[in-house]
C-alpha cells in the first residue's frame, strides 16, 4: 500500500527543473513573509517615534503653559508696599521739610500743638497704632507713635479725590506709617515725623519718597525700636 503524501512530498518533484521551481517559490514565499514582519515591525517602530514626538510636544506646550502662568503671576501681581530704610537717616536736605524742636513727655488729656497736625511734643501715654484710617485721630496719640519712629500722613478729604487717595497710598510701606483724614489742613496732604514735616499740594509729589526714605523710623526719633502695634485702634481703623 503506498503511502499518502506528506507536505515534504507536495514540496518535492522527481523534475529537476520542477524541483527548482518549486525551491525557488518556497524562497520567495519565505523572504516575502520575512519582508512583511520587516515592514510590520518598521511601522511599530515609526508609531512609537510619533507617540513619542507627541508627548514630547504635548509635555513641550504644558511646560511652556505652566511657565507662562508663573511669569504672569509675576508680572501682573498686585505691586506690594515700598520698602526704605530704617534707622538709616543721612540727614538729606528735602526741598519744603520745616523742622522743629518739641520735647517729649507723658500727659493726660488735651494738648495745643504748636503745628498743625502736630510733629511732636508731649503725648498720650497710649500710643495709636499704626495703619489705615478713614477718620481723624486723636492728636495726643498718634504724636505718640511719631515718638516711635512712624511718619503720620494727613489729607484733607475735600481736596484730595478717591483716585488720589489710592495714589497717596501707593507710597506707603507696610508699618510704622499712620494714614488717616484731618480737619483745618492747609495743604491738601501733609508728612509729619518727629520734628520734621512737609505740606504737598499733590498726592504724587516726588518728595513723598524722599521723606519717607529720611524720616520714616529715623534714628532720630526718641524711641525708634519701639513698637508701633499693641495700643490702641482709633476710629475708622481699615
Amino acid at each position: 500500500m503506498t503511502p499518502s503524501s506528506g507536505p515534504a512530498d507536495r514540496r518535492s518533484s522527481g523534475n529537476p527543473a520542477t524541483q527548482a521551481q518549486i525551491n525557488q517559490t518556497v524562497k520567495q514565499q519565505r523572504e516575502q513573509k520575512r519582508q512583511e514582519k520587516l515592514a510590520e515591525y518598521q511601522r511599530q517602530l515609526a508609531k512609537r517615534r510619533r507617540g513619542k514626538i507627541v508627548w514630547w510636544v504635548v509635555g513641550g506646550v504644558a511646560a511652556v503653559a505652566v511657565i507662562a502662568v508663573v511669569v504672569a503671576s509675576f508680572v501682573f501681581a498686585p505691586k506690594g508696599p515700598p520698602s526704605y530704610g530704617a534707622l538709616d537717616s543721612t540727614g538729606a536736605e528735602i526741598d519744603g521739610v520745616e523742622t522743629f524742636e518739641n520735647g517729649t513727655s507723658h500727659v493726660e488729656g488735651p494738648v495745643d500743638y504748636p503745628q498743625s497736625p502736630p510733629a511732636g511734643g508731649p503725648h498720650n501715654a497710649v500710643w495709636l497704632n499704626c495703619g489705615i484710617y478713614t477718620e481723624p485721630q486723636a492728636n495726643e496719640n498718634a504724636v505718640h507713635a511719631l515718638e516711635h519712629g512712624a511718619v503720620w500722613v494727613t489729607y484733607d478729604p475735600a481736596a484730595v479725590s478717591d483716585d488720589e487717595l489710592a495714589t497717596l497710598r501707593s507710597f506707603l510701606p507696610s508699618s510704622y506709617v499712620i494714614l488717616s483724614p484731618y480737619e483745618g489742613l492747609d495743604s491738601p496732604v501733609v508728612l509729619s515725623a518727629w520734628n520734621h514735616q512737609l505740606k504737598l499740594d499733590a498726592v504724587d509729589d516726588e518728595r513723598i519718597p524722599e521723606f519717607f526714605e529720611e524720616f520714616w523710623r529715623s534714628q532720630d526719633a526718641p524711641e525708634p525700636n519701639a513698637a508701633c502695634s499693641g495700643a490702641i485702634d482709633g476710629p475708622g481703623k481699615q
